[in-house]
């Protein structure tokens, strides 16, 4: 008996032992792991800090996301929409968006398709409307062919994403029987590309004359400043309103564009110059500053190489924030007719449709080239909001 109660005792001892040893390994591991994350916190260098405290920003990596698909669809444009932005369609104008359709009844799920609509005149009023026509319907084909086109410029092809062997209107139609989707998708090329166009020119004058103006003060300050105020306190649409009413009316779209780029860069540098000031004020007797002084670098360069790269997180969330401003900028000048005109096509270009009244009651899909203004600006400042809470990693 003895004996027996002996190995159940040494069984007993080598089970816990042999427990507690698994157990102190998972500790081991566990403690390793957090030692490891905490070594990577220290060592890892601001930016890499920067991208993990961004990444806690939910509504900032939904604005990448979404952004990303707005400037997939500029981008890849042509193969994305159903037809070409200049194409009528005589026989449905100003006809309502249409339903892809995967269901009918009677007949169950099928391969997408769309019905038929026709146009019809009230005798007593004179109003167009359309109805649908169940009697006809149009198969929708993935990657189908359609109108030819150059596919980014470089070749030509006829495939689309999306067409139909009948009418396909997925927005709807305007006035002159033109596509809104495919007009809408086309007009985020210019309206997206001016927003980061014109945050070059925006980001050379306020890097520039902010840092001349904080680092070299005096009398060159004062002038800055004073253009600075200047230009602030003039109401900004009339102003837009006059520098575009000096653009000649018969200047080629291309060129019309350039310069609507340069006037909402003229205008938009000047929050980013204030800021470049105030923090190159701050800056210019720390010791850095001063030893690259006293090495012989001359101020371009100090400001340049020493103190602008101090603070560059500021400065891109600065910029991430002003390109809604030019992307409004051009869409104001478009709506008013004193920016791009047809053919050229732009978000504000296509919201001159919607001036007129009778076309927002009895068409409201016209309007539509707003939500997409709406949804770029508004993921543009999440986007800004996440970099600014990103830019100060070790807050």
């Amino acid at each position: 008996m003895r004996m027996k109660l002996k190995s159940k005792r040494r069984e007993g001892s080598t089970m816990q032992t042999g427990l507690s040893v698994v157990t102190r390994l998972r500790i081991n591991k566990n403690n390793k792991k957090q030692l490891s994350k905490e070594e990577a916190y220290y060592v890892a260098s601001q930016w890499k800090l920067m991208w993990w405290k961004f990444k806690k920003h939910k509504l900032a990596m939904v604005a990448v996301v979404v952004l990303g698909i707005l400037y997939f669809g500029a981008i890849f444009a042509d193969f994305l929409s159903p037809t070409l932005p200049n194409e009528r369609f005589s026989d449905y104008k100003s006809a309502p968006p249409q339903i892809i359709r995967f269901y009918e009844k009677g007949e169950g799920f099928q391969r997408p398709f769309v019905y038929e609509i026709k146009r019809e005149v009230d005798p007593k009023t004179f109003k167009r409307t359309y109805v649908v026509d169940k009697s006809k319907k149009y198969p929708v084909y993935f990657f189908g062919r359609g109108e030819p086109y150059k596919f980014l410029g470089l070749f030509e092809t006829n495939i689309h994403l999306v067409t139909s062997e009948g009418p396909l209107f997925l927005l709807g139609t305007d006035e002159l029987g033109r596509d809104v989707f495919t007009r809408i998708l086309y007009g985020s090329r210019i309206s997206l590309s001016i927003g980061l166009v014109g945050v070059v020119i925006t980001f050379v004058l306020g890097m520039l004359l902010g840092g001349i103006s904080g680092y070299i003060g005096g009398i060159v300050d004062t002038v800055i400043q004073r253009l600075i105020d200047l230009i602030v306190c003039i109401p900004t649409i009339p102003l837009w309103m006059a520098l575009a009413a000096a653009l000649p009316r018969n200047w080629p779209p291309l060129r019309m564009y350039i310069s609507i780029v340069v006037i909402t860069s003229l205008i938009g540098w000047t929050g980013l110059a204030r800021v470049v000031r105030g923090k190159i004020l701050s800056l210019r007797e720390e010791d850095f500053a001063t030893a690259a002084r006293l090495a012989g670098a001359s101020s371009m360069r100090i400001i340049i190489r020493h103190l602008l790269p101090s603070f560059a997180s500021y400065i891109i969330v600065s910029l991430t924030l002003s390109i809604p401003n030019t992307i409004l900028g051009e869409t104001s000048l478009s709506f008013l007719g004193l920016g791009l005109q047809p053919p050229v096509v732009s978000w504000g270009v296509l919201l001159q449709d919607a001036q007129k009244l009778e076309s927002v009651a009895h068409h409201p899909w016209l309007l539509l080239p707003i939500l997409w203004v709406v949804v770029t600006v508004l993921m543009f400042n999440f986007l800004g909001d996440g970099l600014r809470d990103a830019a100060d990693p070790y807050k």
